[in-house]
């Protein structure tokens, strides 16, 4: 499908868990969650480090199967990673091309790519290798690759992790953009309160392992949202405090 008609188009995912719980080896780590994720919602997983949070991921995924209870998935699944999942032999438009690969016409996947390096602002970087860009730039050629062709959902693991403070901001702002114009249902995994309030519509607080979704915050402030609006300092605040952290101490 082409760049300019992925805004306009309809979406065809839901993502439902229903009684589910998992185990490793006889550790308990989820118990009896329940979600459901509207098409087009953009839901915020937080929680104690070891909670359970990238299981949970790994469960929406189908990568791993619940040890009881239902997952129900609607649409086409893609996932970002905590640590850079570029291919290190390709070049940009190569590990772009990786997400067009079910794309048969080749005028159409050479339209998508050019759209794709338009959207991410890394024209002339087509021939670059992962290692001659900068954490940011390899960042978004990442997004561009899951957003490529039609996929309906984006399950991220803590994708801006690995990058300094001033380009996890920049990169807030570009999926928030990238989502504007390509919308996806997004699941997003992160350990910072920040990042929550500034990109949620929907945050869940996960409790300690076994995890259950202790408690949901709905931000219905428009995006793109600055750090010093009301509604990401008050949703801060309240994420804090369920988590157990001192919010003024915190802010």
């Amino acid at each position: 499908m082409f760049a300019g008609a992925m805004k306009d188009k309809p979406f065809a995912s839901r993502l439902t868990l229903e009684k589910v719980s998992h185990d490793y080896s006889g550790l308990a780590v989820l118990r009896n969650l329940n979600l459901v994720v509207q098409p087009g919602e953009f839901v915020v997983l937080v929680g104690p480090s070891g909670c359970g949070k990238t299981t949970l991921l790994n469960l929406l995924s189908g990568h791993v199967l619940p040890v009881s209870g239902k997952v129900e998935r609607e649409g086409v699944i893609r996932t970002v990673y905590q640590y850079d999942g570029l291919f290190p032999w390709l070049t940009v438009s190569e590990n772009i091309l990786m997400g067009l690969r079910d794309e048969q016409d080749k005028t159409r996947r050479n339209q998508e790519l050019a759209a794709l390096l338009e959207l991410i602002y890394l024209q002339g970087f087509e021939k670059h290798y992962p290692h001659q860009l900068s954490g940011g730039m390899k960042q978004r050629v990442e997004l561009a690759r899951v957003l490529a062709g039609d996929s309906d959902i984006l399950l991220m693991d803590e994708p801006f992790s690995a990058l300094d403070y001033q380009t996890r901001l920049r990169m807030r702002a570009e999926l928030v953009r990238l989502l504007e114009n390509r919308p996806r249902t997004v699941v997003f995994v992160t350990h910072d309160i920040e990042e929550a309030a500034q990109l949620a519509d929907r945050v869940l607080v996960l409790s300690n392992r076994p995890a259950t979704i202790c408690r949901e915050f709905k931000i219905e402030a428009p995006k793109p949202r600055e750090l010093a609006d009301d509604a990401v300092i008050h949703a801060m605040k309240l994420i804090l405090q369920e988590l157990g952290l001192n919010a003024h101490a915190a802010l």
